[in-house]
């Protein structure tokens, strides 16, 4: 009996669809991206509940016929092209033709659409594959496209969504990559009935301006300088932030024709032009544009269509190293040298009389391992090997000079409560705290360890929501842009709960009226960004892991700084809490806090 059998066109679809749709951002990348193949002027996003509910968008292309519209929805149906060759002169974001496929297999979706020469329109209705009517409908020129319940008939899929806070940020960050690239057409995103951004049509300065300025002050002349390259084979241009103005979130953005794209490749080269001008762990914001022929790339590598091979990389990384360095250089960002000034200074110079070759006298019977014996030739050591009889060889035993931790897993009581109450503490350094142990002597990181101290005293604040707050006397403005204003919001209760009093003045503003007891006279806006900063990079979708963040980086915010010179009162206070914690060996990020210098290796030393 035969055995394979060709997969029904819906099973097809869906199989297709966990390639292409993965989460809401993915089907909103594609169904923008084919209102600005369609030509459109505006582009309205419409989501509700993150996009799992509803995913609208409306846009004034050139619409499409009925039958075009019905074939929109078969897969490898397209109008971007038509033969092989044509994949190497792309001009449009999309041309796999399996984008709407994907989505109607695994969504219900219905669409209204009408071109400028058609009386009426055309509406579709598909649910998971299966066309529900096909009608004339009366509708402006363009297209109407809404996605509603998305995954409803894949229940797994739908599961491992993240939270709507976490989707509405996916979304936030696909719908960014599209703007970016395409500042004259006015945009508007709409969540939950509420307009989250709004952006008229413009330049890409005005652009970029509009989703990531800082409304208090202007954005790109106090941060920002202009790069503008052109050569043969790919005009680049852009914007690159001053060395001063780096921080360690980076706004790192790549696009090539009209498409975004990542490139680690690329990315280095842009690092190796700010070499020597960063401070340890910030990194450059940066927004590029490349224009290369289409035939010297090749954007069909995924279906996400970010993943794209250039032709010759070494040469576009020469170019692009070359470009940004110009420009820092070209606004005396960076130091150069003209060798070719008139203004340069006359040195006069000697006459070309010959120079003597210097004469060194060199003794050949100097031997600088027999200075001993020829300085002191009636005491040259006879038998000295008798020294170093009955000493054992350890020359091959690695004795490491201070390790990172060397506190053994079965040493649970290294540090006890009712020793440190009492003995001596000494600092080193102003930095280290040494402690007599049971087997040796602790040296303990002071920074690291108040950390330690202050994340377990916050943790216990937001589980009892008991945060002390102190008001301030002149509250402080916290602008963010949109994504972390979405952010913000998501933590708020778990702010207010451990001492910080926000309330909202725009839809990207917070005034800042009191702040954590813990933070004395430390202003709050550095600490929020910190705060929002840690919780974006490592990643936080529980109330547990938000907690964990908010607290860790607050405790980190408020620790004692390196180069503190204590009272032994202080160390005391440190040491007794941190033993009181049980996790003094190492912080919740895993960097070493406490380490055991054993009597052992003290005695080796000697």
């Amino acid at each position: 009996m035969d055995i394979i059998h060709l997969l029904p066109d819906s099973v097809a679809n869906q199989i297709a669809a966990g390639e292409v749709i993965q989460r809401p951002a993915s089907c909103l990348k594609e169904l923008v991206e084919n209102s600005l193949d369609a030509g459109a002027k505006r582009v309205q996003v419409i989501v509700r509940d993150a996009g799992r509910t509803l995913l609208q968008v409306i846009d004034d292309g050139i619409g499409m016929s009925e039958m075009d519209a019905r074939l929109a929805f078969e897969r490898h149906a397209t109008s971007k092209i038509h033969e092989a060759k044509d994949l190497f002169s792309l001009r449009t974001m999309g041309f796999r033709g399996e984008a709407l496929a994907s989505i109607c297999a695994v969504a219900q979706v219905e669409m209204t659409t009408r071109r400028a020469e058609d009386e009426t329109g055309t509406l579709i209705e598909i649910h998971g594959s299966d066309v529900v009517r096909q009608e004339p409908c009366v509708c402006p020129v363009g297209t109407n496209i809404k996605v509603s319940n998305l995954f409803f008939n894949v229940p797994v899929r739908r599961k491992f969504l993240k939270t709507d806070q976490t989707e509405l940020r996916n979304l936030l960050t696909e719908f960014y990559h599209i703007v970016l690239v395409y500042p004259k057409v006015a945009f508007t995103f709409v969540h939950n009935d509420e307009i989250i951004l709004e952006l008229p049509a413009g330049t890409e300065k005005q652009r970029i301006e509009a989703v990531f300025g800082n409304p208090k002050k202007n954005f790109y002349t106090s941060a920002f300088v202009e790069i503008k390259t052109e050569t043969e084979m790919v005009n680049i241009r852009g914007f690159v932030v001053k060395p001063e103005s780096a921080t360690r979130k980076a706004e790192q953005y790549f696009f090539v024709n009209g498409r975004y794209m990542r490139h680690p490749y690329f990315l280095k080269a842009v690092l190796t032009a700010y070499s020597g001008m960063l401070a340890a762990d910030y990194q450059p914001s940066f927004f590029i544009y490349f224009d290369i022929s289409p035939e010297a790339i090749d954007v069909n590598i995924h279906p996400t269509k970010t993943e794209i091979k250039f032709a010759d990389e070494q040469t576009v990384f020469q170019i692009l190293m070359a470009s940004v360095r110009e420009a820092l250089g070209k606004f005396t960002l960076a130091p150069t040298i003209d060798f070719e000034t008139s203004g340069s200074i006359d040195i006069p110079l000697p006459s070309h009389s010959p120079v003597a070759r210097p004469q060194v006298a060199v003794d050949p019977n100097y031997n600088p391992f027999r200075t001993r014996g020829a300085i002191y030739p009636d005491k040259t050591p006879t038998n000295w090997e008798s020294l170093y009889s009955g000493l054992q060889d350890t020359r091959n035993t690695g004795i490491p000079d201070l390790p990172d931790t060397n506190i053994p897993d079965s040493c649970t009581d290294i540090l006890r409560p009712e020793e440190v109450e009492s003995c001596p503490l000494w600092q080193y350094a102003g930095k280290y705290i040494l402690v007599p142990a049971a087997n040796g002597l602790a040296l303990v990181n002071q920074h690291r360890a108040h950390i330690a101290v202050l994340y377990a005293q916050f943790m216990e604040q937001l589980t009892l929501t008991q945060g002390a707050m102190q008001q301030l006397l002149f509250p402080e403005i916290l602008a963010l842009p949109q994504d972390d204003m979405i952010l913000i919001g998501q933590l708020l209760p778990d702010l207010r709960a451990i001492g910080f009093d926000l309330e909202q003045l725009s839809p990207d503003s917070y005034s800042v009226q009191g702040i954590p007891a813990q933070l004395a006279n430390q202003s709050p806006l550095p600490v929020l960004q910190h705060i929002v900063h840690q919780v974006r990079e490592r990643g936080a979708d529980t109330q547990r892991e938000w907690r964990e963040q908010i607290a860790f980086a607050l405790a980190e915010s408020s620790a004692i700084p390196y180069g503190k010179i204590l009272t032994e009162v202080e160390m005391r206070d440190i040491i007794t809490r941190l033993v009181q914690t049980g996790s003094y060996r190492r912080l919740a990020n895993g960097k070493t806090i406490t380490s055991l210098l054993s009597d052992e290796e003290i005695n080796k030393r000697f």
